[in-house]
């Protein structure tokens, strides 16, 4: 007599498809992680500072490009030039919401000193207590 015609079912997983699936991922974000990189191209003055701590919140930069034009890493638009009249109001709004977000001014080292200064005063009128500069450390 012949066996009964049933299969018994195969309680195996086929991970092929999820190897499939992980590589194509791996390679979105390899050629999508450079592209993450935005802001405003500085040339930061090189200085031995201690970084900031990683338990703080992230930081509201302002960068003063070699022309002496202001950035700001908040809203649309990072990579534009902003009025400082609209960057007064957008960190007096977040400094408003959150109180204890640090500020930091990237002045690129061509840019004039003054300028940088105008920017860190323009912050203080817009409410901002401490202000930090960033630099590059000297060992890159």
């Amino acid at each position: 007599m012949r066996a009964s015609g049933k299969r018994k079912p195969v309680s195996e997983i086929n991970v092929v498809p999820y190897i499939d699936v992980m590589l194509v991922l791996l390679i979105i974000f390899m050629i999508t992680a450079p592209l993450l990189q935005q802001g405003v191209e500085i040339d930061l003055p090189q200085a031995s500072a201690n970084p900031l701590p990683p338990e703080q919140r992230e930081p509201m930069i302002i960068s003063v490009s070699k022309t002496g034009d202001l950035y700001l890493n908040i809203g649309e638009d990072n990579d534009k030039p902003i009025a400082e009249d609209l960057l007064a109001n957008r960190v007096a709004a977040v400094l408003k919401n959150h109180p204890k977000t640090p500020v930091l001014v990237r002045g690129d080292k061509a840019v004039d000193y003054g300028r940088v200064t105008e920017a860190m005063v323009l912050l203080q009128s817009a409410g901002v207590e401490k202000v930090g500069l960033m630099t590059e450390s000297l060992d890159q």
